[in-house]
């Protein structure tokens, strides 16, 4: 695949990409940027090696696939991306966007595709049409929910890096993808965010019936309970997958809402307190650890926060890129041991 970032080097917006760098990066072959061609991903967003930032796609002739690699606020593609996306087209590639506005709904872009033969792969695209019953839910089976102050702070990450720690340790974990770029990372889930609102609680639940069969789920979270966009995406999920334990992730140093910094976040303790008080209105739940996304500061200045957070809430707190997941992995496993009492 070829990832396209139009110029975009912050990894926030660049989620798409840089996470697919990270988690994927045998299926890359490329990332299309005009502006930092030449480089390599490694310059560009410290991951990926030597994968080459290239201007054009004809650079490139191997590749069969190029990927929307932002992640921008109300999901529309680009406007300069959108020649690119024709260019694809004409080259008979599939295109994969994660984006709110679907490819496959823009009129130039389907007749293309049509013409060419091209496929198109919107991944936000779904038919989730079921309320939630609250049946058939298997109690060995154990659900954990990231949560996050914000949006966009490694709710995904922190998922995804606890499901592989778990099954190398010898468990059967699933990660469960409810947003697009995890979608296209595990290749199944839903993507919550683009539910009908009163079908949020059932496609969540159904990832959970359709998932039940293996040891422990890492269910992906969503937006934040105290974001002024998204709470209600974040609740409509924490009810829907009726987690055992969240693990309640935030980047250190952020204030205020993402995009929005006159909102100000509340402490940790106070969001502990709101995300335990609103999953036990549906399953007894609690916070088990934090996950500290310290991508902005020293490893020193991290320790620091850790074991300041760990005192003032008495649970396991690490940076699961910088130190590894392993005091969330025993939190873990010390809940199920619990749990099967």
């Amino acid at each position: 695949m070829v990832l396209l970032t139009g110029g975009v080097s912050n990894p926030g917006p660049a989620k798409t990409a840089v996470n697919l760098l990270r988690y994927k990066p045998e299926e890359v072959v490329a990332i299309l940027d005009e502006i930092h061609a030449g480089m390599t991903s490694q310059d560009l967003f410290g991951l990926g090696g030597n994968i080459p930032v290239i201007r054009e796609l004809r650079e490139v002739p191997e590749a069969n696939t190029v990927v929307i690699g932002l992640a921008p606020t109300g999901g529309k593609l680009p406007p300069a991306m959108k020649e690119t996306v024709l260019e694809a087209i004409g080259r008979k590639m599939t295109v994969v966007s994660g984006l709110h506005e679907f490819l496959s709904d823009d009129p130039e872009i389907a007749a293309a595709a049509r013409v060419q033969g091209a496929r198109l792969v919107d991944v936000r695209k779904n038919e989730e049409r079921d309320v939630a019953h609250r049946k058939g839910l298997r109690e060995e089976c154990l659900r954990i929910h990231t949560v996050g102050h914000d949006c966009n702070v490694g709710k995904m990450v922190v998922s995804l890096e606890l499901s592989l720690a778990l099954k190398q340790a010898g468990y059967d974990a699933k990660f469960v993808a409810t947003g697009q770029t995890g979608i296209m990372i595990e290749g199944d889930g839903c993507p919550i965010d683009a539910v009908v609102g009163d079908f949020v609680n059932g496609a969540a639940e159904k990832l959970v019936l359709a998932n039940q069969h293996h040891q422990i789920l890492l269910i992906e979270g969503q937006g934040s309970l105290v974001h002024p966009r998204y709470s209600g995406v974040t609740l409509g999920l924490l009810h829907g997958c009726v987690p055992d334990g969240l693990i309640l992730c935030y980047e250190m140093g952020r204030e205020g809402v993402g995009g929005m910094n006159q909102f100000k976040l509340p402490s940790l303790a106070v969001l502990k307190q709101v995300y335990e008080t609103m999953a036990n209105l549906m399953h007894p739940c609690q916070v088990i650890g934090i996950a500290v996304n310290g991508r902005k500061f020293s490893d020193e200045d991290v320790r620091s926060e850790c074991e300041k957070v760990n005192a003032e809430l008495g649970v396991p707190v690490c940076d699961v890129l910088r130190h590894g997941p392993e005091p969330l992995v025993k939190a873990i496993l010390a809940l199920k041991k619990r749990l099967a009492k």
